[in-house]
């Protein structure tokens, strides 16, 4: 079951939420279902990220700054492949 939800668009919003409809063959109503729906799953857990870090500062619990420089690094390399560059 779901339930009917009214919104405005910007013209060329509209326009350009007419035109995915068109090249993927589905409906504006099931695009912006979809759109509508990452949204919230993406809100619902940055919320929740904030709030565990609000929790833990609330709590003094801090990264060592050397850690999560070292931590950073280690994804950096990682990413740009110079593995061996870590230090």
């Amino acid at each position: 079951m779901t339930d009917l939800v009214s919104l405005r668009l910007d013209p060329d919003i509209r326009k350009k939420l007419d035109d995915l409809a068109i090249a993927t063959e589905r409906s504006r109503a099931a695009i912006a279902a979809e759109a509508v729906k990452q949204y919230v799953i993406t809100q619902e857990w940055q919320i929740a990220a904030i709030q565990k870090g609000v929790a833990e500062a609330d709590r003094n619990e801090f990264i060592d700054h050397a850690k999560l420089k070292k931590k950073w690094e280690k994804r950096l390399a990682t990413a740009t492949g110079s593995v061996d560059k870590i230090r």
